[in-house]
């Protein structure tokens, strides 16, 4: 029982990124349906293990009520200047609620099947201390599902408030970052990439399809 306080102890705080347009869905990506299941309670479901405790960055109702317990917080910048609002709105949530942690893991809402192992790989791979730690796989990099040191907050308000792209990877080119690479997860359909995301009405489609082919999967 100590061991497993200790653990969770060490997790850090969580803010799923849900504050998006969504305007190739045509909808709030928090509210679909995949598996019976809203995305929202799915990445809930998925993180809970993984996380000391979750908040969800949220700019409009999405329509359908929220799971309890987990705070509803809004991007501190106006206008949904992209990504990286709602990543600074995690930076400020967790330096609030959680002032002995000393980064924030973010996980967007449209990616269901991120890795289990997501927290503890990250974490793991902080060399220094101070690092971003940022998930790849496949090659290519996942730069929301990322453990961001709090210490950089005041840096990421004022790039958002000048710099004109506020591209993610742009960010966190500024500071000392850590590649974690994840493998495909095997199934009898093919390798799938644990970092799908849904973005439209047919990859919600393709969602359904690698859930049923999962269901006797260890993913």
């Amino acid at each position: 029982m100590a061991g497993n306080a200790a653990a969770a102890k060490r997790r850090p705080p969580a803010v799923i990124l849900a504050g998006g347009r969504s305007s190739r869905m045509g909808r709030a990506k928090a509210a679909v349906v995949l598996g019976g299941q809203t995305m929202l309670a799915r990445v809930v479901e998925r993180l809970s293990p993984q996380a000391a405790s979750i908040a969800v960055n949220l700019n409009a109702d999405p329509g359908f009520a929220l799971p309890s317990g987990h705070p509803v917080i809004a991007d501190t910048i106006p206008g949904l200047p992209g990504p990286l609002a709602g990543v600074l709105a995690a930076m400020r949530h967790a330096s609030q609620v959680a002032p002995e942690a000393s980064h924030v893991l973010t996980v967007p809402i449209d990616t269901p099947f991120f890795p289990t192992t997501l927290t503890a790989r990250l974490q793991g791979a902080l060399i220094v201390g101070n690092e971003i730690g940022v998930a790849w796989s496949a090659g290519e990099m996942h730069p929301l599902f990322a453990l961001w040191p709090l210490a950089i907050a005041d840096d990421l308000d004022g790039w958002i408030r000048t710099d004109e792209k506020r591209r993610v990877r742009a960010f966190i080119a500024r500071h000392p970052s850590v590649a974690v690479d994840f493998p495909t997860v095997t199934t009898k359909a093919g390798s799938l990439d644990p970092f799908f995301n849904i973005n439209t009405p047919q990859q919600l489609v393709e969602a359904e399809e690698w859930l049923n082919r999962l269901e006797d999967s260890a993913l």
